[in-house]
Order: C-alpha cells, then sequence, then structure tokens
C-alpha cells in the first residue's frame, strides 16, 4: 500500500457500554469495523458490538494518524462530541 491510497479515520461507539473508539486504517471501514465486533483484541472483546458513528477519508496516512492522535486528545473529544450530538 503506498502513502496515495484513500486512508480513513473511524469512530465506534459501543452498543455495549457507550464507549468510543477513534482508530485510523487503509482498509474498507466496514471490514475494520467487522473485526473489532469478532473481538479480536481483548479490549474490543469486552466492548462489542459496535456501530461506526463517523468516518473521515484522507489522502495520506500522515494525515490520517495526525487526525486520529488529535481526536484522543481532551480537545479531540470534546470536539468529537460536539460532532456526534
Amino acid at each position: 500500500m503506498s502513502d496515495d491510497d484513500v486512508h480513513y479515520v473511524y469512530v465506534l461507539r459501543s452498543l455495549r457500554n457507550g464507549k468510543r473508539y477513534v482508530g485510523s486504517t487503509g482498509q474498507d471501514v466496514s471490514d475494520r469495523l467487522r473485526q473489532h465486533n469478532r473481538g479480536q483484541n481483548r479490549w474490543a472483546a469486552q466492548n462489542r458490538p459496535f456501530e461506526l458513528v463517523r468516518v473521515e477519508e484522507y489522502d495520506t496516512k500522515g494525515e490520517a494518524v495526525r487526525r486520529e492522535r488529535f481526536l484522543k486528545t481532551g480537545v479531540g473529544r470534546r470536539e468529537l462530541d460536539l460532532l456526534l450530538r
């Protein structure tokens, strides 16, 4: 995969407890949602099932990773709260 491929930042919400997960990927976001819902890591297994609540598209992996990191900060979490109202 080159850096020229489309990359995504996605936000999931746990239907079990309302917790949010922010991630970035170069994969199809629907595939990532299925992976999370299969519980392929400990956190996902404890908080599944998830619904996809937001997707943002970026031209480079670097842009997507920067946005993901921002959304995991205090200011970024507050921005998500406003965006997801």
